[in-house]
């Protein structure tokens, strides 16, 4: 095998693809698909979101410094490509996509509704790099929709079916491979056939198999 070299740019991916809900001075709501967004800080939380300047919301995140991520699925996979592909100066996403306005907590902006998880932010800092502003920003509350609670009260996206972005496609999830700290865990005699699949499934992957994402009319 072989390598490629490319010119710099931003390979990392997968990344999720969420939907940022923002509301300007005037009031009015908008939603901005982003798929550069990430975690900063766990103590205390933050997150950042990077947007370009020339996108409609961009006004509204300079403006008020408050938005929402809305986590998204398979379900909502038209709609977080049509807000990525269409500005809110010329439609009302949430009407076009028939998404629910759900009020935030702490913020004045409305969260999405059908979205399994709901982040509230509040812009700390701005930063300007070239094509893009990264906005990190202060988590003030995180909703969560019940139905993906166990009877354990554990959440369990993964029953959303999350989907991600790579390098211009959507993708669902694929399937589990172990859960955090598989490697090093110590298994008894029972589950050493387990451990040896989950051992060699590493090894032998190159790549996720992602499954192909459904097409909607």
């Amino acid at each position: 095998m072989s390598k490629i070299e490319w010119k710099p740019g931003n390979m990392v991916y997968p990344i999720p693809a969420v939907m940022v809900s923002v509301r300007d001075k005037e009031g009015k709501d908008n939603i901005l698909t982003v798929a550069w967004v990430g975690t900063v800080c766990t103590n205390p939380p933050m997150v950042s979101i990077s947007v370009r300047p020339e996108r409609y919301s961009y006004k509204a995140l300079e403006e008020t410094g408050e938005f929402v991520i809305n986590l998204t699925t398979e379900e909502l996979a038209y709609a977080t490509d049509f807000c990525g592909v269409r500005s809110g100066r010329d439609y009302d996403k949430f009407k076009e996509c028939h998404l629910t306005k759900e009020e935030g907590s702490h913020v004045a902006v409305s969260m999405i509704k059908e979205s399994p998880v709901n982040i509230e932010c509040k812009v700390r800092e701005a930063h300007k790099y070239g094509s893009h502003t990264m906005f990190t920003a202060d988590v003030l509350a995180v909703h969560v929709d019940d139905a993906y609670m166990n009877e354990n009260g554990k959440f369990c996206l993964e029953n959303a079916n999350p989907i991600v972005y790579s390098h211009g496609t959507y993708f669902t999830v694929g399937e589990e491979l172990g859960t955090f700290g598989y490697s090093v865990k110590k298994v008894t005699k029972e589950k050493t056939a387990t451990a040896k699949t989950s051992d060699r499934i590493g090894k032998e992957r190159t790549k996720p198999r992602w499954k192909k994402s459904r097409k909607k009319k």
